[in-house]
Protein backbone atom coordinates (compact mmCIF):
# COMPACT_ATOMS: atom_id res chain seq x y z
CA UNK A 1 0.00 0.00 0.00
CA UNK A 2 3.11 2.05 1.08
CA UNK A 3 3.74 2.08 -3.36
CA UNK A 4 0.45 3.13 -4.23
CA UNK A 5 0.04 6.05 -1.86
CA UNK A 6 3.66 7.37 -2.80
CA UNK A 7 2.86 7.10 -6.90
CA UNK A 8 -0.18 8.63 -5.86
CA UNK A 9 1.16 11.43 -4.19
CA UNK A 10 3.91 12.22 -7.11
CA UNK A 11 1.66 14.61 -8.90
CA UNK A 12 -1.83 16.26 -8.88
CA UNK A 13 -3.46 13.73 -10.84
CA UNK A 14 -2.66 9.57 -11.20
CA UNK A 15 -4.43 7.21 -12.73
CA UNK A 16 -3.30 3.38 -11.88
CA UNK A 17 -4.41 1.71 -15.07
CA UNK A 18 -3.69 -1.66 -16.85
CA UNK A 19 -2.53 -1.48 -20.48
CA UNK A 20 -5.56 -3.57 -21.55
CA UNK A 21 -8.50 -1.74 -20.16
CA UNK A 22 -10.69 -0.14 -22.15
CA UNK A 23 -12.01 1.59 -19.23
CA UNK A 24 -9.07 2.83 -18.47
CA UNK A 25 -8.12 4.25 -21.62
CA UNK A 26 -11.83 6.45 -21.72
CA UNK A 27 -11.20 7.61 -18.18
CA UNK A 28 -7.36 8.88 -19.61
CA UNK A 29 -8.86 10.63 -22.57
CA UNK A 30 -11.63 12.39 -20.51
CA UNK A 31 -8.73 13.44 -18.17
CA UNK A 32 -6.77 15.09 -21.59
CA UNK A 33 -9.82 16.48 -22.85
CA UNK A 34 -10.56 18.33 -19.69
CA UNK A 35 -6.99 19.87 -20.09
CA UNK A 36 -5.21 17.28 -17.63
CA UNK A 37 -2.19 15.41 -18.43
CA UNK A 38 -2.56 12.79 -15.35
CA UNK A 39 0.24 11.06 -14.79
CA UNK A 40 -0.56 7.06 -15.99
CA UNK A 41 0.85 3.98 -14.07
CA UNK A 42 0.19 0.67 -15.68
CA UNK A 43 -0.06 -1.57 -12.85
CA UNK A 44 0.34 -4.56 -15.34
CA UNK A 45 3.66 -3.88 -16.47
CA UNK A 46 4.69 -3.68 -12.41
CA UNK A 47 6.55 -6.25 -10.75
CA UNK A 48 4.62 -5.27 -7.63
CA UNK A 49 1.09 -4.71 -9.78
CA UNK A 50 -0.22 -8.11 -8.25
CA UNK A 51 0.10 -6.54 -4.55
CA UNK A 52 -1.12 -2.58 -5.87
CA UNK A 53 -4.22 -4.30 -7.18
CA UNK A 54 -4.85 -5.41 -3.94
CA UNK A 55 -3.48 -2.37 -2.47
CA UNK A 56 -6.36 -0.33 -4.32
CA UNK A 57 -8.98 -2.47 -3.52
CA UNK A 58 -8.11 -2.16 0.20
CA UNK A 59 -8.50 1.19 -0.27
CA UNK A 60 -11.71 1.45 -1.64
CA UNK A 61 -11.83 0.63 -5.31
CA UNK A 62 -14.78 -0.78 -6.46
CA UNK A 63 -12.84 -1.91 -9.53
CA UNK A 64 -8.85 -2.09 -9.01
CA UNK A 65 -8.42 0.01 -12.43
CA UNK A 66 -9.02 2.93 -13.08
CA UNK A 67 -7.81 4.30 -9.79
CA UNK A 68 -7.57 7.91 -10.00
CA UNK A 69 -6.19 10.11 -7.56
CA UNK A 70 -6.68 13.53 -6.84
CA UNK A 71 -4.85 15.56 -4.80
CA UNK A 72 -3.47 12.80 -3.53
CA UNK A 73 -6.75 11.24 -2.61
CA UNK A 74 -8.76 8.43 -4.20
CA UNK A 75 -11.59 9.51 -6.06
CA UNK A 76 -12.64 6.30 -7.45
CA UNK A 77 -13.16 4.41 -10.30
CA UNK A 78 -15.04 4.87 -13.81
CA UNK A 79 -17.95 5.06 -12.34
CA UNK A 80 -17.05 7.78 -9.72
CA UNK A 81 -15.17 9.59 -12.16
CA UNK A 82 -17.66 10.26 -14.98
CA UNK A 83 -20.59 10.65 -11.61
CA UNK A 84 -18.40 13.47 -10.68
CA UNK A 85 -17.97 14.78 -14.86
CA UNK A 86 -21.46 14.55 -15.20
CA UNK A 87 -22.48 16.63 -12.15
CA UNK A 88 -19.96 19.00 -13.38
CA UNK A 89 -17.76 18.58 -9.97
CA UNK A 90 -14.94 17.07 -11.47
CA UNK A 91 -13.90 19.90 -13.18
CA UNK A 92 -13.96 22.05 -10.04
CA UNK A 93 -11.53 19.28 -8.77
CA UNK A 94 -9.30 19.26 -11.08
CA UNK A 95 -8.96 23.37 -11.61
CA UNK A 96 -5.81 23.40 -9.87
CA UNK A 97 -4.11 20.94 -11.59
CA UNK A 98 -5.02 22.24 -14.98
CA UNK A 99 -1.60 24.14 -15.63
CA UNK A 100 0.24 21.98 -13.84
CA UNK A 101 -0.19 18.92 -14.81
Amino acid sequence: MDKVMRLASEKGVVIFTKSSCCLCYAVNILFKELGIRPMVYEIDQDPDGREMEKALMRLGCTAPVPAVFIGGKLKGSTNEIMSLHLSGSLTQLLKPYQSCS
